[in-house]
This record gives structure tokens, sequence and C-alpha cells, in this order.
């Protein structure tokens, strides 16, 4: 066999691989009319709400974190100036941008049965993220996330400044695409390999305790390399959307393993599908919609943007099972009730702030940058 032989069958059995992992349709599929064969009449679908309901919901929750960030950083200040400056209690849900520590405390409260003391907040977020992903598909990352939304905004900006998007070559992109995957493993076996006893040292020492305040720095004395970096992943979002979703998000990862098990699906009616492929140019996952009746990939956000952009009555839609058709209202509304059923839980049962004294906080803020990771 050459070596070009070779390499072709490497790239095949790779793709293989990560379509049956990620892009999966049901068995219809093969029955699906190719697109552009054929022309149907079409019955055409009245104004879609979908984005707008979508873009009020990623504007709100991207308040709310800025918010938290606000008060956390007048938080550390306070602190740091030895109680020059106001004081402000320290905000629970910063904790939801710790996720190895969220999963750190998830493996405690799976094999003790009890919710750690330091930044429980962020594993009851982390939860109820999983669950969202779970049941309404990865729709955290495309109506929640703030990364995810300011990456959705570099990329149409990049969209109405040179018209179009740029798309890697599928085999490069495959690859790339598993590198968010390899990052997860790589955390999964970190935490797994901790026993409970190392996790509640790790958290519950210095450097656990003030992980949030190393996280804030880190962006306030941002290096020159750091610099570089996001300064990349900024200019890659313009030209390539999602670039940090679609190939580097470990957190993302996660949530699309859990949406396999979603119970909704895009699903196609062929019958009333006119074969225009306008939902496969709009998906931001790059996914075949126009020539899939299933839509059962780990890249699936439940955005709606296919289905928004559709202009024929009944041919696309978010449904449970092959016939109910769900609302983008209804996705909202179950990631409203999910979200803050879960943090208020947290907070009705007392286990939603980390348990640590302001004389511990006030020794240990301002020596943030003392203490390595162990």
């Amino acid at each position: 066999m050459t070596s070009v032989t070779a390499a072709k069958s490497v790239l095949v059995y790779v793709e293989g691989i990560v379509a049956n992992s990620m892009v999966t349709a049901t068995s219809e599929k093969s029955e699906a009319k190719p697109a552009g064969t054929g022309k149907k009449r079409l019955v055409r679908r009245g104004p879609d709400s979908s984005q707008r309901l979508r873009r009020a919901v990623q504007i709100l929750f991207l308040a709310l974190n800025v918010w938290i960030g606000i008060e956390f950083y007048l938080f550390v200040r306070h602190y740091e100036t030895a109680g020059q400056s106001v004081a402000v209690s320290r905000p629970p849900g910063v904790e939801g941008w710790l996720p190895i520590a969220s999963l750190m405390n998830l493996k405690v409260l799976l094999l003790t049965g009890s919710v750690p003391r330091i930044h429980p907040a962020g594993m009851f977020l982390l939860i109820a993220f999983v669950a969202i992903s779970w049941l309404l598909r990865k729709s955290f990352c495309s109506w929640l996330c703030p990364v995810g939304t300011l990456s959705e905004w570099l990329g149409r900006l990049g969209e109405r400044t040179f018209g179009k998007h740029y798309r890697l070559p599928r085999w490069f992109d495959i690859s790339l695409r598993s590198l968010k995957y390899i990052l997860l493993a790589l955390f999964l076996y970190a935490v797994g390999s901790m026993s409970t006893a190392a996790i509640l040292a790790f958290l519950e020492g210095p450097y656990g305790i003030v992980a949030d305040v190393k996280m804030l720095n880190f962006f306030r004395e941002l290096s020159l390399a750091g610099g570089i970096i996001l300064a990349a992943l900024v200019l890659l979002s313009v030209f390539i959307r999602d670039f940090w979703c679609r190939y580097l998000c470990p957190y993302g990862a996660l949530f699309g393993l859990a949406s396999l098990l979603s119970p909704l699906r895009i699903l196609r009616n062929q019958e009333t599908c006119i074969d225009c492929a306008k939902c496969a140019k709009a998906c931001p996952a790059q996914l075949p919609v126009d020539r899939l009746i299933t839509i059962r990939s780990a890249d699936c956000t439940g955005c709606y943007e296919c289905v928004a952009i559709c202009p024929s009555e009944g041919a696309l839609a978010m449904s449970l099972g092959k016939r109910r058709q769900i609302s983008p209202w209804a996705v909202a509304a179950g990631i409203a009730i999910l979200f803050f059923g879960l943090v208020g839980y947290a907070r009705w049962s007392g286990r939603w702030a980390t348990d640590v004294s302001n004389d511990t906080y006030r020794t240990l803020v301002p020596r943030a940058n003392e203490f390595q990771h162990p």
C-alpha cells in the first residue's frame, strides 16, 4: 500500500469515528431526498421570534455575569486595600467560572453524599448546566454561556465585515474538533485520579480557597503570552464562527456528550422540505441539516437558527419524539426552571455560599499570587 493510500485510509477511519460520535442520523437518513432535486410547493411560514427570544436570554445572562464580576472585583479590592474600599459580599455565582473545582466537588458529592463547604455554588451550577444539556440539548452553550454569546457576536461581526464565515478544510476541522474532547478527558482523568481526601485537602488549602481570586488576577495582570493567546482567539472567532466553542471548550464537550441523551431533536420533514439548504448554511455547527432527517449531533446547541431561517411551514422543527413540536418559549422556560430551581434549592438548603470566614479572606486574598498549585 502506498503512503498516499495509507494516509487516505487513516483519514477515512478517523472521520468515521468522529462522525459516529457527533453526527448520528436515524436510519431514515439514507432515504432522504438529496438537496436540490425536484420542486415542491412552498407553504411559507409565519414570522419567527426564536432568535429575538434567545438573544434576550443571552443578554440577560451576560448582564448577570457582568454584575457578578463587578461584585467579585469589589469584594477582592476590599481585602486588598485592608478594608479601605467598599465592603461587598462575595457573590457565590463567581464559582461558575471554576469548572475544575466544580468537577472535584461533584465527585465528592457522588462518593460521600455530602456537599463540600468550599465552592459549592460552582457544583450546583455545573449540575444545572448538565441537566439543561441533557433535557434541552446543548442549549447552555447557545442560550446562556457568556463566552458563547461573545463568540457568536464576534462571528456576526466578521460576517458583516467580510460577507461570510470561513470554514476550515473538512479533515482539519474534524481533527481540531477532537481537541475539546481530549482536554475534557485530561480534566476528568486529573479529577478522577484524586481521592476524596486529596480533593478536600486541595480545595480547603490556600490555593483552593482563593482559586477565584487567582482567576481574576490572571486577567488583571495578563501576561504577554496570555494577551497574545486571547487576541488570537478573538481574531479567529471573527473569521471562524465559534472557534473556541467548536474546537477548544472542554465544558462544551461535556455538555455535548450529555446532549446525546436529550429527548429533543431537530427533525426535518421530507414532504414539506423544499431542499433550499438554507438550514445547513445557517447552522453555526456546520451540520448538514438539509440532508438529515434527525439531528443527533453533540455539536447541535438547540439554537433554533436552522428552524428560524427555514421558509417552509412544517419542514423543520425542534421536536419531542416524532410529532410533538417544542417551541423556543418552552426551551427558554425549561432553562429558567432548571437554572433557578437548582440555585434556589442550594440557597434554601444553606449550601450555596462558600463557608470561609472574613478573617481567612483577609489573610489570603492579598497574598493570592503567592500560592502555587500543590
